[in-house]
């Protein structure tokens, strides 16, 4: 494995910025220092640059097996790479769902032959399958994913008997994605009424209503709490739902945390006008109080972690009208850029945000060696240029789907290089290495 010297980076790390150089051996990180003398395969001159460690995304959709018309393992891994994520999370409803121990082994097989990045996959609860569930690896398996509202295939979770047994039973981790389908249908109904089958997409977030979100999240809250379940609820798309978690706990002693998503922070129900379907995500994008009260949340700590929902559909489904146009948009090549832009505007610092797109989601998860810039860890860094602005447009969006919902807006940052497990694989704008990810472990 080759080896890397970074010489002369701001790096930002722990919650604070020095300049240092970096050495890279045998995919590690071998030593931090503010001068290294020493020879290198590859020497990157970062003056003027900021290292970050790789941000880890805990929740991806990359759409295989199944549905790779849409996107794969390989396509949106190195879409990821580019944006400088260098660990993805991916959930269970590909096709089939990954809801057997077999399935599941076949998506690390997959990865292990094509992902850019490095890799977990999440083990899919259904309301039938929990001997399936309990015998997950808690050391090689980064979660349980129970949807607790409408999803693809098997796996609406809605029976509270099976509920009540894995929350009091999973030895790990639980994920959940919590919209109430009773109201979300009741809701449905209403429009349908008035509206027949021509809703506009501007009333998603009256039919995905925050008193959907709020009524699964609080039932979720209420069975961790019960059965002292390790939890973590993804997707806050509500100001309301912030005040369900703890800003007090520290991190490492917390059983029940809670995630924010790139477009939760940035959109708002006035941007369907423009957008329509393109920022149509479940739970459902919603007001300018509810995106300020998410950031807030982010920053006081009652949510612990910032991911994506990357979750890509073809144009041509997008296009479709509001009922039948699926819900879920590409994210992962500008995540870290958005935030950065938003650093920009003053809404959020750099070391805020290598906590919460990096070391927080290490700790959540407990992650090994992954999410710091420390010796002895995995070589997991991002360079970036914080004044080197370009335009998302076609030409340059990697998604497999072809379109983002940030086509048009100028980011002033720019990812220069991304180092995965100690190769460099990407640089300048270009892929250097095509499989160089590595599976995720887990100190449980």
């Amino acid at each position: 494995m080759a080896s890397i010297l970074i010489k002369a980076a701001t790096v930002v790390n722990e919650n604070r910025q020095f300049v240092a150089d970096i050495l890279v051996k045998d995919g590690l990180i071998e030593k931090i220092a503010p001068q290294i003398d020493a020879s290198a395969d590859t020497t990157i001159n970062a003056e003027g640059l900021y290292l970050f460690p790789g941000a880890i995304d805990d929740q991806v959709h990359f759409r295989e097996p199944g549905l790779t018309h849409k996107a794969n393992i390989h396509s949106e891994s190195r879409a990821a790479v580019a944006g400088g994520i260098t660990s993805f999370m991916e959930m269970p409803n590909t096709v089939p769902n990954t809801l057997t121990q077999e399935l599941l082994e076949d998506k690390y097989q997959i990865a292990a032959q094509n992902s850019l990045a490095n890799y977990s996959f999440f083990m899919g609860a259904s309301n039938n399958n929990l001997d399936e569930v309990l015998r997950t690896d808690v050391k090689n398996v980064c979660g349980i994913k129970v949807f607790m509202g409408s999803s693809t295939g098997n796996m609406l979770v809605d029976n509270p008997v099976t509920l009540e047994n894995l929350f009091a039973q999973a030895p790990m981790l639980i994920a959940t994605h919590c919209e109430d389908e009773a109201t979300i249908q009741s809701n449905l109904a209403h429009y349908k009424q008035l509206l027949g089958d021509n809703i506009p997409v501007k009333l998603h977030p009256k039919i995905r209503s925050e008193e959907a979100c709020y009524l699964s999240s609080s039932m979720a809250v209420e069975l961790a709490k019960k059965h002292n379940t390790r939890l973590h609820i993804l997707h806050i798309s509500t100001e309301k739902e912030t005040h369900l978690f703890d800003n007090t706990t520290p991190l490492k002693e917390k059983r029940i945390t809670a995630e924010a998503c790139i477009h939760h922070m940035w959109f708002t129900d006035r941007d369907y006008e423009t957008k329509g379907n393109f920022i149509k995500w479940n739970p459902a994008v919603k007001t300018e109080h509810d995106r300020d009260g998410i950031l807030k949340a982010v920053l006081d700590g009652h949510i612990d972690v910032i991911a994506t929902d990357h979750a890509p559909h073809t144009l041509e489904e997008k296009e479709q009208p509001y009922l039948q146009a699926p819900s879920g948009g590409p994210l992962v090549q500008h995540a870290l850029v958005a935030m950065l832009e938003l650093y920009h505007h003053g809404k959020i610092t750099l070391e805020q945000i290598v906590e919460k797109m990096a070391h927080n989601v290490a700790i959540c998860f407990q992650i090994e060696k992954r999410g710091y810039i420390r010796e002895g860890y995995f070589a997991d860094l991002v360079l970036v240029d914080l004044n080197k602005p370009w335009q998302v447009n076609k030409s340059n969006i990697l998604y497999k789907c072809g379109w983002s919902p940030f086509e048009g807006a100028t980011f002033r940052s720019t990812v220069k290089h991304t180092i995965v497990s100690g190769n460099l694989a990407w640089s300048e704008g270009k892929f250097v290495s095509e499989t160089s990810g590595k599976r995720m472990s887990f100190e449980r």
